[in-house]
């Protein structure tokens, strides 16, 4: 798990086991601008860091270069720091650090973050950091995986989350770490440790709404609760540009999908792992198997579908989000 690898790492450097070279990879930026960062400002005091710190970018420079400033000596300290910042604009000659890699200099403290890509663990620069520093990959969660990790975070920092409330996070922002956690940073601002962020803390101050939102909606549907499903799609409807209907859609199918997956549960004493969600959401689930039988999932994920298609223009004349919702609701509940 990203985050525990993150923990470790800062860990080691307040420990004073600091490595010579720090290969931050992968898709997910959170975790590099944040191990980046903490290097940045505590590996060197703050009368260190003018003589003995620089940030340079990818694009304004070569591995010649880095490979120059990481073998200055310090001055006036015990080491220096160099950060490369998007190094992913230097994938075509990355290799070519790897001969600094065997031999790296013991008072540098090279940092390199390199976005959205990976190296190649068959490749000779991979097999040197291994040896003498860290490659951290930072990969992208999957949806389901942000609530758990929203719970962690503030557990971390002393405070708690209802479950609907991290959905709706979840639902607002989608698995972006980054605007997760600033949206956090904000209400921690407002509440004191130890209590809990609910949805009404979230609604009145990130601008969710609890109750006209995917989640109720998805829950509505569940439950059969036809007023107020249809209440939440005309809200949508006048509110098309919060409420993108290829989200909604990409929710109930997602939603649907998981109720066939537990219609088709023989052994269902394991089925929040078994459909990757958390235990307290499985009661949905059970509501909506109940309402809806396997047959009926199954035309309703095509009617899905079907939507999915004519919000992109295909066998549609010209219909409104709203409009489009509304047909699907009439094909969910007949």
């Amino acid at each position: 798990m990203p985050l525990e690898k993150a923990k470790t790492i800062i860990n080691d450097i307040k420990n004073g086991a600091i490595k010579p070279i720090y290969f931050l990879m992968g898709e997910e930026p959170y975790y590099i601008d944040g191990i980046a960062s903490f290097i940045e400002n505590n590996v060197l005091t703050e009368a260190e860091r003018g003589f003995n710190q620089m940030v340079l970018y990818g694009r304004d420079v070569s591995i010649d270069d880095i490979v120059s400033n990481a073998k200055r000596y310090p001055m006036m300290a015990e080491k220096q720091v160099v950060i490369v910042k998007e190094a992913q604009d230097l994938s075509r000659t990355i290799e070519n650090l790897a001969s600094y890699a065997n031999n790296p200099q013991p008072t540098t403290v090279l940092v390199l973050c390199y976005k959205y890509k990976k190296l190649d663990a068959r490749k000779a620069l991979s097999k040197a950091i291994k040896k003498t520093g860290v490659i951290f990959e930072s990969k992208k969660l999957y949806e389901n995986q942000v609530p758990d990790w929203i719970r962690r975070v503030l557990a971390g920092k002393g405070y708690t989350i209802t479950p609907k409330a991290s959905q709706m996070l979840v639902e607002f922002l989608g698995n972006d770490l980054g605007k997760v956690n600033n949206e956090l940073e904000k209400l921690q601002l407002i509440i004191k440790p130890g209590e809990q962020i609910t949805p009404q803390l979230i609604e009145e101050n990130i601008g969710i709404s609890k109750d006209f939102n995917n989640f109720e909606l998805q829950n509505a549907i569940g439950e059969r609760d036809i007023k107020k499903a249809y209440a939440i799609v005309q809200y949508f409807g006048q509110n098309a540009k919060n409420h993108p209907l290829v989200m909604t859609v990409a929710l109930l199918y997602s939603f649907f999908s998981k109720v066939m997956k537990y219609h088709a549960l023989r052994d269902k004493s394991n089925a929040a792992k078994e459909l990757g969600i958390s235990p307290y959401f499985l009661k949905d689930y059970k509501i909506a198997a109940r309402n809806y039988p396997m047959k009926k999932v199954s035309a309703i994920i095509a009617a899905i579908r079907e939507t999915d298609m004519k919000s992109k223009g295909v066998g549609a004349a010209n219909m409104s989000q709203g409009d489009l919702l509304k047909e699907l609701l009439v094909s969910i509940f007949n």
